[in-house]
């Protein structure tokens, strides 16, 4: 017998031939599982069948027929159930209705096996390998939810195991995909030139994306008051501070949302030689009053889209000879610079928002293949 989370007792026995049977009754024709109100009730279960096994009276009970579920309906009450962040549900309604897991689609649950699974896999190899990933982890988040019994009714698993089962090997084998943990950051001189080409109002832009790493959700909803910038006596600047708070997310196309950022609230201690640009960006082109937003669309005035910045980012990173740069990967750079400069691990983290090792290992990764650089100066040292 075990309590579960229902607070309802559920008893099971080792039949004859070795195998556990769980409690279940017939109800309407259908063998449904059977739960305990109290422990003296499934004691007293469990004891008729013990007796009827003593007086040679045991039968074994009527399997249980699969609940026909038809993938996609699954899915869409698996992901009803689920406590999500308005941009998540989206993505996650996306990637169900795209043509990806419309592959499974007119399947119940209990047809889809590790075979059909893995000749999937095979043939959405079409050279977007991070959108086939999300897939995959998407698929395998809601067939597992679907093979494990439901904490709420305690109703078995609608399927015995989770098929989506890929190996490590076979997730990793393709021909598009970067290799895991590369980083291949832009350049000063790419940085330079990216800044060259773009539109001015943009500049400060690709500077803190390259120097303070911020996420692009976080750096378009910065506002005037979340930075900080120091003078000394002449009205140079001497230091400054960026505060990352929020974000802001478009789970439909028209309607930005500022929530928490996906990583950990901070504060990034500002390069002093971007200090002077920004003050030439809050003087000319952020929007006013201490709200503000520090890079407002040109149009509306409001967030900036991803799309819009795209515009002009591709011709940018193209005369810089980097058609293959995402915007993302100026936080690369900025990570990879910092680590290059000396920052620790705890430091990178704090700069990253990151709430974990692993990610800010990949950048001090990076730094470590600067090892000739540092036998140079080592040499440098002894030498003068």
């Amino acid at each position: 017998m075990r309590k579960l989370p229902s607070g309802r007792y559920q008893a099971s026995y080792l039949d004859p031939n070795g195998g556990r049977i769980n409690a279940s009754a017939l109800q309407d024709g259908k063998v449904v599982p059977l739960t305990f109100l109290d422990k003296k009730t499934a004691e007293a279960w469990l004891a008729l069948r013990q007796t009827e096994m003593i007086e040679k009276r045991w039968k074994p009970p009527a399997a249980r027929e699969p609940d026909e579920v038809e993938f996609s309906q699954y899915a869409d009450r698996w992901l009803d159930s689920r406590d999500l962040s308005p941009r998540t549900r989206s993505e996650y309604r996306k990637v169900i209705d795209g043509p990806r897991l419309a592959f499974f689609a007119g399947y119940t649950l209990d047809q889809i096996s590790p075979a059909m699974i893995k000749r999937w896999w095979t043939v959405h190899d079409d050279g977007h390998p991070t959108a086939r990933r999300k897939a995959y982890d998407l698929l395998h988040a809601i067939l597992a939810t679907a093979s494990q019994p439901d904490e709420d009714t305690d109703a078995p698993p609608l399927i015995a195991n989770n098929p989506a089962r890929l190996s490590a090997k076979t997730k990793n084998r393709t021909l598009t995909s970067r290799p895991k943990g590369s980083i291949r950051p832009a350049t000063l001189a790419e940085l330079t030139m990216i800044m060259d080409e773009m539109p001015r109002r943009y500049a400060a832009m690709v500077l803190l994306a390259a120097w303070c790493a911020p996420r692009f959700g976080e750096l378009t909803e910065l506002r005037r008051r979340d930075l900080r910038i120091n003078l000394d006596a002449d009205g140079q600047p001497l230091d400054g501070t960026l505060t990352i708070t929020r974000a802001v997310v478009w789970p439909e196309p028209d309607t930005p949302v500022v929530k928490t950022p996906k990583s950990l609230s901070r504060e990034v201690a500002i390069p002093p030689h971007i200090l002077a640009p920004l003050l030439v960006h809050l003087e000319k082109w952020a929007a006013p009053g201490p709200d503000g937003l520090l890079f407002p669309a040109v149009e509306s005035g409001g967030h900036m889209k991803h799309g819009a910045l795209y515009k002009v980012f591709r011709r940018a990173r193209a005369a810089a000879g980097r058609s293959d740069l995402r915007w993302h990967d100026l936080r690369h750079t900025g990570a990879t610079l910092a680590a290059q400069a000396g920052a620790t691990l705890a430091e990178l983290m704090n700069r990253l928002g990151h709430s974990s090792v692993t990610a800010a290992l990949i950048y001090q990764h990076a730094a470590a293949g600067r090892d000739a650089e540092i036998a140079r100066r080592l040499s440098e040292i002894a030498t003068s």
